[in-house]
């Protein structure tokens, strides 16, 4: 099992969600589209060659985003990652992989 851990703009979180669940992670149990959400402020400031989402090629950026940590099994977070990448309004969107331990 492993946990995926990922930042989007607020305006953007449901359809990334989607499309990361529609990959078959976020599941427990008998139980679908589960992930825990934080609001935060991220920031950035894009170099030269971006092509940025929000903001400006060399100003600092401040966005109200969600930080959406769901579970995914094994065999599907390739397909989940993928999905997110797909997805995401960014072009380097951040997001955590971590291996979950089994006890």
């Amino acid at each position: 099992m492993y946990k995926l851990a990922f930042y989007v703009p607020l305006e953007d979180a449901e359809t990334v969600k989607e499309a990361v669940f529609a990959s078959g992670a976020g599941r427990i149990g008998d139980y679908e589209a589960c992930c825990f959400e934080t609001r935060g402020t991220g920031q950035f400031r894009p170099l030269a060659g971006a092509d940025p989402h929000i903001g400006r090629v060399g100003d600092l950026a401040k966005v109200e985003e969600v930080k959406v940590e769901l579970v995914c099994e094994d065999h599907l977070i390739r397909a989940a990652v993928d999905a997110l990448r797909r997805a995401h309004p960014y072009e380097e969107p951040a997001y955590d992989v971590w291996k979950l331990a089994e006890l």
